[in-house]
């Protein structure tokens, strides 16, 4: 048997020292390109998080001022308005609807819609206490779900409810949003997340973080 030799030995010995360094450059190309993809995510959590801050925020102020969106000018709670009055005096379905009628225009009521409002608003915001503010917030879009009840095809008074679907609405989105933002920490960008987290009342309790 014959034994053939390369015609080139120079190329056969130099292509494994060649593929050795393309397979270790390989590693510190992608090391900047993992740095830009995490950083780049940060970002993009932490605008969902000041976007979802400004939704809260506007609601307290339309309905403290009146400013003439979802609440009409001079209907404020400053003028002497409930808050609570209208959405929950008219709820018509589901299986809280007594206790939402009940509830209609309670200043206890007021107050910790208003305040809840304002807290997850600024809390988002800053980028502070996000993991309270998201049990809080979906607290709240949940009694807001139930308050709507889209599982029913009709009102009470046999009308048509309109509903869209019967689980998903922007509600139970909000408070996915809300979960997500603090499992991924969103407030380390473009928030005080950070210097939040070194106080040592945090430090030591992190569900306040």
């Amino acid at each position: 048997m014959a034994v053939h030799q390369h015609p080139n030995p120079k190329a056969g010995f130099h292509l494994p020292f060649m593929r050795g360094n393309h397979a270790a450059s390989a590693p510190e190309s992608a090391a900047p390109a993992r740095i830009d993809t995490v950083t780049a995510r940060a970002y993009v959590f932490s605008s969902v998080r000041v976007l979802m801050g400004f939704v809260f925020l506007w609601a307290f102020l339309d309905k403290t001022f009146g400013l003439g969106y979802a609440t009409q000018s001079g209907r404020g709670w400053i003028d002497g308005g409930s808050p609570t009055e209208g959405f929950l005096g008219h709820v018509a379905v589901g299986p809280m609807e007594s206790v939402f009628h009940s509830w209609a225009g309670a200043a206890w009521a007021d107050w910790l819609f208003m305040l809840g409002l304002l807290g997850i608003g600024l809390a988002l915001t800053a980028g502070v206490a996000l993991r309270l503010t998201a049990l809080a917030g979906t607290v709240m879009m949940a009694l807001m779900w139930m308050a709507e009840w889209p599982p029913a095809q009709h009102l009470s008074d046999g009308s048509r409810s309109m509903s869209t679907n019967p689980f998903v609405d922007y509600h139970l989105v909000y408070a996915v949003v809300l979960i997500a933002l603090a499992a991924a920490s969103a407030g380390d960008a473009l928030g005080l997340g950070r210097p939040w987290a070194k106080l040592p009342f945090v430090r030591d309790h992190g569900w306040l973080r």
